[in-house]
């Protein structure tokens, strides 16, 4: 589902954020990302979202070859992926379920499949009859579900989570990383940047360690100090 093949990534001026990166992401499967701050994790999400070009080498999402790829299909890339960050980012004054909404108010859904489609993402993320609430109501937890579910109402093939459990205490987060295996289960390939190494040390997935923009180990279930 992504693939980075020797993508290099320069900054006007010489930095040079990512260097000689080559990795793949499979459907179905959860991958951690990790390193120190300006190890270049963040120029990553970036480029998967079409955000930045590559200098060199080439990133495949789907189907899509990021370097070829017109601007004018950056939303259709952007359809399959679903994006969960730290924050929530959640607006204040909409309820659990508009905000859910949003990307299918953007996609143009029709109503009634817009409202089917967000009591079952709201569902899969454990919030029945919380739908009308607003953020305040809820839970730091429950806010990163409607975090999620938003990211899921579109049905992506693809969930790129930055930092999704750094406000939240242990238990949350791993109740945040069981609502992600269900979609991986469900065989959406999962990318998680974090740097909660006890997160990483419960699971067994695959760990990229990026330190300096270089890729400096790719293993399972360990994260480089």
């Amino acid at each position: 589902m992504i693939k980075f093949q020797k993508v290099f990534k320069r900054y006007p001026g010489g930095l040079e954020a990512l260097s000689n990166i080559s990795f793949s992401v499979e459907k179905g499967e959860m991958v951690f990302v990790t390193g120190p701050s300006g190890a270049g994790k963040s120029t990553l999400l970036r480029l998967i979202l079409g955000l930045e070009q590559v200098t060199s080498g080439n990133i495949q999402v789907g189907s899509y070859q990021l370097k070829a790829m017109p601007r004018s299909d950056i939303p259709h890339l952007r359809q399959q992926i679903g994006t969960v960050f730290q924050d929530h980012q959640l607006l204040k004054n909409k309820t659990a379920a508009e905000n859910v909404a949003l990307p299918l108010l953007i996609a143009n859904f029709p109503e009634s499949e817009a409202q089917r489609r967000v009591r079952a993402a709201l569902s899969k993320v454990g919030l029945n009859g919380k739908e009308n609430y607003l953020p305040e109501m809820l839970s730091g937890g429950e806010q990163q579900r409607v975090g999620i579910a938003r990211a899921m109402v579109c049905r992506p093939k693809i969930i790129l989570a930055d930092e999704p459990t750094g406000n939240l205490d242990p238990a949350l987060s791993l109740e945040i990383m069981a609502v992600f295996k269900q979609f991986q289960e469900a065989g959406v390939a999962v990318l998680i940047v974090t740097h909660d190494a006890g997160l990483i040390s419960g699971s067994n997935c695959r760990v990229i360690n990026l330190d300096k923009g270089r890729l400096v180990s790719t293993g399972e279930g360990v994260a480089s100090q």
